[in-house]
């Protein structure tokens, strides 16, 4: 019997994922190409650049929609090589060709490993249909390594470190086209995960690598942003760490949350690139709490845990010391106390405390409505309950609270002048850098 055999009715699947992911991709397109337009108003490549992203387009909404794993496959390629083309854009120039040459190699190893990966998938299972390979219960060991192998790459589509290469050194492409790899090919890893997530689920290792590695591009990729003075390599850093957030949320089981974050960072980002005077926000250093007196701290804390109820009560995720899902409460009181921090370095006073708190109200209700309302979308999915809590995930956010408590107190300021700091610094700013060869020296080296 042919696994990949063929049959129309078996090849796409219009469920509540692909409905989500869909009206992302589509609202950014339309809006991309309405920005070329103006963007590239004389550029004799502006026809054949609005061509390649419809091509984009439906590559991606193949993807989404597929139910067989070679039209997923395919549209993974189609939309992949297209990126490449719009990235190089004028072939004459040598660093933008270069670009396209480093996107093309990640892309083409991700295309290998995700290839074999199903293969491997649809051996152990005897079947290529998404819908059925996903009600497995338990995979083999040949299962488990097809798993592995589109875990693999998953992070590399998502730019999560160690594979960030390409995307730190897309930076030259035309803002347009970065606007579309930042809001929509970058989340085609959490898209991957999400769909094959009953799988996933089952597989603790795996999680947990996924969780771990998260993490660290979720650290890596913020300090790096802290660190650059070029807006594009700080939202290419950005990315990095959102996705690295993302995954984070996939290694926990935490699945509708991944998928709201995707949304919201990829309307975000496409915004950040097509508004200038946006991006230029983005500048903005963490608010250092060092200065705040205890008073004022005891009421941002105070704030922070008000806005991880009001996030328990409008996501509906309960506070559970069971599995993962009251880790997303402590990051609520992380985000809600931040806001609030802001606010408290002004005069105090009766009217600045309450407006504290509904602050840190707000931001919890407003993240955990967003989480309610992706859940509420993705309810026919049946998708798997967050992970049990054990010491990997514990000692993970953790790692994230330590790392919000330094940044937030300003603590590598007060290091600044250590020698092994400047060690650091020194080596997180090469690290960031984008790779020599795409990167245009002089200016008679671009060709128009």
């Amino acid at each position: 019997m042919d696994l990949f055999q063929l049959h129309a009715e078996d090849l796409f699947r219009a469920d509540s994922l692909a409905w989500v992911m869909s009206g992302l991709i589509v609202f950014v397109i339309i809006n991309v190409r309405s920005y070329a337009m103006r963007y590239l108003a004389g550029d004799r490549f502006q026809r054949w650049h609005r061509f390649l992203v419809l091509v984009l387009g439906g590559g991606v909404l193949a993807m989404v929609f597929a139910n067989h794993l070679l039209v997923l496959l395919a549209g993974w390629m189609v939309s992949n090589l297209t990126l490449v083309r719009l990235m190089i854009h004028k072939g004459e120039w040598r660093a933008a060709r270069y670009s396209g040459w480093l996107a093309f190699r990640s892309f083409g190893l991700g295309f290998v490993l995700l290839g074999a990966g199903f293969w491997l998938l649809a051996e152990s299972a005897g079947t290529a249909s998404i819908e059925a390979l996903v009600q497995q219960d338990e995979l083999n060991a040949m299962g488990f390594a097809g798993l592995l192998l589109v875990a693999i790459a998953a992070l590399i589509q998502s730019a999560a470190w160690p594979f960030h290469g390409w995307l730190t050194s897309s930076l030259n492409a035309p803002t347009p086209v970065s606007a579309l790899m930042h809001a929509g090919i970058v989340n085609g890893g959490g898209f991957l995960l999400v769909r094959l997530a009953p799988l996933f689920a089952g597989e603790t290792l795996l999680m947990h690598a996924l969780f771990i590695l998260g993490l660290a591009t979720a650290v890596v990729g913020t300090f790096w942003k802290l660190l650059q003075t070029d807006i594009k390599r700080m939202l290419a850093c950005s990315t990095m760490g959102q996705m690295g957030f993302m995954l984070m949320q996939c290694g926990m089981g935490l699945w509708a949350p991944a998928i709201s974050h995707l949304c919201w960072h990829g309307l975000f980002k496409a915004y950040l690139f097509l508004s200038s005077s946006s991006v230029v926000g983005e500048k903005h250093s963490i608010v250092s709490a060092a200065a705040l007196s205890p008073a004022r701290l005891v009421l941002a804390s105070l704030s922070g845990l008000g806005g991880a109820v009001v996030f328990a009560q409008t996501s509906g995720i309960p506070v559970s010391l069971r599995d993962t899902s009251c880790l997303m409460a402590i990051l609520a009181v992380t985000a809600a106390a931040q806001v609030s921090v802001g606010l408290l370095r002004r005069p105090l006073s009766a009217f600045l405390m309450l407006g504290t708190f509904a602050a840190g109200a707000g931001a919890g209700g407003l993240y955990g409505v967003n989480i309610h309302l992706i859940e509420a979308a993705l309810g026919s999915l049946h998708l798997p309950p967050p992970q049990p809590l054990d010491a990997v995930y514990t000692a993970g956010v953790i790692v994230i609270l330590a790392v919000w408590a330094a940044l937030l107190f300003n603590l590598p300021a007060r290091f600044q002048s250590h020698d092994r700091w400047k060690q650091i610094y020194v080596a997180s700013l090469n690290a960031s850098q984008p790779h020599p060869q795409t990167v245009t020296a002089n200016r008679t080296a671009y060709q128009s």
